[in-house]
This record gives structure tokens, sequence and C-alpha cells, in this order.
């Protein structure tokens, strides 16, 4: 089994080059390898603590883009942004999912998620979680994805991220499953790309 180390290469990184997370890295890559992300673009963020991608997306949108984030835990807000927005909220709740609209001025051109639900390491625990965490987000892409938008989102390795990429395969013209170099060794953690 792979050790896990909180504070990594990645980690130690982060904290050196002011990003909020590792996790930063993980977007960075991706977008470096399928350009996400486009300078002017709306972005919503669900699961956006610590706030991480809230980071890189604001520099690659840059001053014409707008970046909303929401997330269960409250976050330190980032006043050095003025492009970013984030507040606490559950995403399953309608007038949540109207507030990012409202906050991002239109539908996201890309809706990002680096979420995953607390494990408890009981299997069957963790996957109803992960299924209702992917079910809230499938739920906000009608909602809140402009028609030809992007979907990036993290899936952990079980039946249910399964069930939920075949499902996206109806929604986008283009789904692949990427796993980033930056992502925790030993982790079962892809990322999915959906594209119209």
């Amino acid at each position: 089994m792979a050790r896990y180390d909180r504070k990594d290469s990645y980690h130690q990184r982060a904290k050196r080059e002011g990003y909020r997370s590792r996790a930063a890295y993980k977007l960075l890559e991706l977008q470096e390898a399928q350009r996400v992300l486009r300078p002017g673009q709306r972005v919503a963020d669900l699961g956006c603590w610590p706030g991480g991608w809230l980071q890189v997306a604001a520099q690659i949108v840059g001053p014409k883009g707008r970046v909303v984030g929401v997330d269960l835990a409250e976050m330190d807000p980032l006043t050095e942004l003025a492009n970013v927005f984030a507040f606490t909220g559950d995403i399953t709740e309608p007038a949540v999912l109207e507030r990012v609209l409202d906050e991002l001025g239109g539908r996201a051109d890309v809706l990002l998620s680096d979420a995953a639900p607390k494990l408890t390491g009981v299997r069957a625990t963790d996957r109803a979680h992960e299924e209702l965490l992917l079910e809230a987000i499938e739920t906000a892409i009608p909602a809140l994805l402009t028609p030809g938008g992007s979907l990036l989102v993290k899936l952990l390795d079980c039946p249910e991220a399964q069930a939920f990429q075949k499902r996206m395969r109806s929604q986008f013209g283009s789904v692949r499953v990427l796993k980033p170099k930056a992502s925790r060794k030993g982790t079962t953690e892809k990322y999915l790309l959906g594209r119209a």
C-alpha cells in the first residue's frame, strides 16, 4: 500500500508558490495538456475549498473572466483576486445554483469540480457519498453550464463513477478520463473532461 504523505513535494511547492493547495498543480497540468480554460471565460467551481483551483482558474481566465466557487466548508476570502467570488453553500440546493449563476453573470463556459466526499473507510458508505456528490454535479450541469461548455470533474474508482462517466458520454461529444502526475501516490482519483 502506498504511504500517504500530506507534506509531499507538491504540498511544499504550493506553500512556496502561494497556492492554497497542492491540487492547483493538477489543474495546471490538465490545463497544459488539454487547454481546459481560456481567457475571458466564466467558470464555476463546485466544491472549491480550500481554493487552489480558484486561484489557477482566475489566473487563466484573467481580468475579463469570472470565477465563482461554492463549498460546504467556509473558506478564507481570496481578496487578492478581483475576478473570483466564493461562498459557502450546498450544491444540492437550487437556490445555491441560482446564486452561482447570479455571481457569474450568466452560465458557465467551464464547470469544474475537484470535490470528493469525506471518506470513512467503509466502502458502502464511501460509494454512497460519491454517488450523491456525482448526482449533485450532474444536476448542476444543465442549470449552470452553457450549451457547448466543458466539464472537468474528479472521479474516484468505483462503479458509481463508472456509471456517471457512461452518462456523461451521452451529454458531451467528447469524454476523456485523465490522470495527472500531480495526483497523490496511491490515489484512485481520475478526472473526467467532457467537451461539446
